[in-house]
């Protein structure tokens, strides 16, 4: 038996506790709120009145066109088979769409474990950004805003979450930051959007007024976020380093500090074999990084060539890249390191076992969002809010208009989807109130983007913090002076934005 072989024989006979391991006390917690939410949207069905607007060819509502519907009630039956009718809605692509990543991401990472290329990746990290590791803060936050705000990746961020926990739990910190490097930061990003194709371009399609105009404010309202985010991920971080116990997550890091002690990190730097496997995998995500420029290139193109075909393959590039060359960079390193055959596909399915518990949560959402959608409230909201706005001043509408978007997120996560049901009569009213139609794109991807981190229906968030064990309370608890900040500065930009004529 090779001495490689060897490695991998014990490597095998080590604690399941492989790969990425969602806490399932989180994840039980969270179901039990979006059952409650489930019941409770399932008797406003049957309760609010119910309607809908007419919509156009894309699929757009078309104001004043409401019409209710008191004869029709949405069938108990349904409401209670919705976690299976769900697959069957036309916006079942989104879930089905999250639940592959997630499957990919599982598999994958635990083959990663398993060969110690996670260990390799945060020991040299830590190796180089040790002695500077304020640097490496403003460094990571930096790379996945920029990625969210121009080429509109986040389910891809899931892939970035569990080496940034290793490497700040590695710098001392906790797993919070970890996770505020890597989906806070990209969810951040959306926030801080200035190309993103999906609630940029679409917005501002939807809104008539010219794509990608307006962008002089946007890279201002970015330098904004990314500072003040920045800024509450060092100060924490310093909080951290003095005193370890005053983190949320100090009990549950432990766990994660016992997989991967720096020591036996850098212990890895001396395998040639980890090296080149690590090689290898890194390789592949730099073709995942290359794919979202591509990607981002086509959708802009096709957007000034209103070519529809090039536009949609190029906004849902990045992901079709990350699904293809993830995986494949995992596996290529596994067989690398050693792996073959059956221990190596047996290794990707034990890694997608480890996550599958997640998998009934993003059904639940799905169940939500398909009972909103067959009862025919959604629309009766929409009708309420446009009666609530007739006759207001363009601040209070702005105001309102991101009030109202940032509760839909609840309901609606899909920033596309949002778009096409709101954007439209938001429109109507900046006509209607003197606000300019630029500031819906700004209102839109306030409300939106920190959002993402915000609600239980937000299956990517719950993904990120069950990996490391935090419960949902003590994330809001974690997060509540960030969302506070963020919570300023959208309403100051708004403001401005109404003061200055912004368009």
């Amino acid at each position: 038996m090779s001495d490689n072989e060897r490695k991998l024989k014990n490597k095998d006979k080590e604690s399941n506790a492989a790969g990425l391991n969602i806490d399932k006390k989180t994840l039980l917690g969270i179901a039990g709120l979006l059952l409650g939410v489930l019941i409770l949207v399932g008797a406003l069905t049957q309760f609010l009145p119910r309607g809908e607007f007419e919509v156009d060819a894309n699929g757009s509502v078309i104001a004043g066109t409401y019409t209710e519907h008191p004869e029709f009630k949405l069938p108990l039956w349904k409401i209670l088979a919705s976690p299976i009718l769900a697959f069957t809605s036309d916006k079942a692509s989104v879930g089905l769409a999250i639940i592959a990543i997630i499957v990919l991401v599982g598999g994958t990472f635990l083959i990663l474990d398993k060969i110690g290329v996670l260990k390799y990746m945060m020991a040299t990290i830590v190796n180089r950004y040790e002695s500077k590791r304020y640097v490496l803060i403003a460094v990571m936050v930096l790379f996945g805003m920029f990625l969210s705000s121009t080429a509109g990746i986040l389910e891809e961020s899931l892939t970035l979450v569990p080496v940034a926990v290793a490497i700040s739990l590695a710098m001392g910190w906790d797993s919070l930051m970890g996770i505020g490097m890597s989906f806070v930061a990209v969810a951040f990003g959306f926030t801080a959007a200035t190309f993103n194709p999906f609630n940029v371009i679409t917005v501002q399609k939807l809104a008539d007024i010219p794509v990608l105009s307006g962008l002089w404010l946007r890279l201002v309202i970015f330098v904004a976020v990314y500072v003040s985010l920045t800024a509450f991920l060092m100060l924490y971080a310093r909080k951290i380093e003095k005193d370890p116990t005053k983190s949320p997550a100090y009990e549950s890091d432990k766990k994660i500090r016992e997989r991967y002690p720096i020591e036996a990190c850098r212990a890895t730097l001396g395998d040639k074999q980890i090296g080149k496997a690590t090689r290898v995998f890194v390789i592949s995500m730099i073709c995942v990084l290359c794919g979202t420029v591509a990607s981002f290139i086509l959708s802009m193109v096709g957007t000034r060539m209103e070519n529809e075909t090039m536009t949609t393959i190029g906004s849902y590039g990045s992901m079709g890249c990350m699904a293809v060359f993830f995986p494949v960079g995992g596996l290529l390193a596994g067989r690398v390191a050693g792996l073959r055959g059956k221990k190596l596909f047996g290794a990707f399915g034990e890694g997608v076992k480890t996550i599958l518990p997640v998998i009934p949560v993003i059904i639940f959402i799905l169940a939500i969002t398909y009972v909103l959608d067959e009862g025919m409230i959604m629309h009766t909201v929409l009708n309420a809010l446009g009666g609530a706005l007739d006759g207001a001043s363009p601040y209070g509408v702005i105001l309102l208009m991101f009030v109202f978007t940032a509760l839909l997120e609840f309901f609606v996560s899909s920033g596309t989807a949002k778009a096409f049901l709101i954007v439209p009569l938001m429109a109507i009213l900046c006509d209607l109130t003197g606000l300019e139609r630029q500031s819906i794109v700004m209102t839109f991807c306030f409300a939106d983007g920190f959002t993402n981190m915000l609600y239980p229906t937000s299956g990517l968030m719950i993904i990120a913090i069950g990996m490391v064990g935090v419960s949902y309370r003590k994330w809001l608890k974690w997060t509540a002076k960030l969302f506070l900040i963020e919570g300023v500065i959208s309403v100051a930009f708004m403001l401005l934005s109404v003061a200055i004529g912004y368009h």
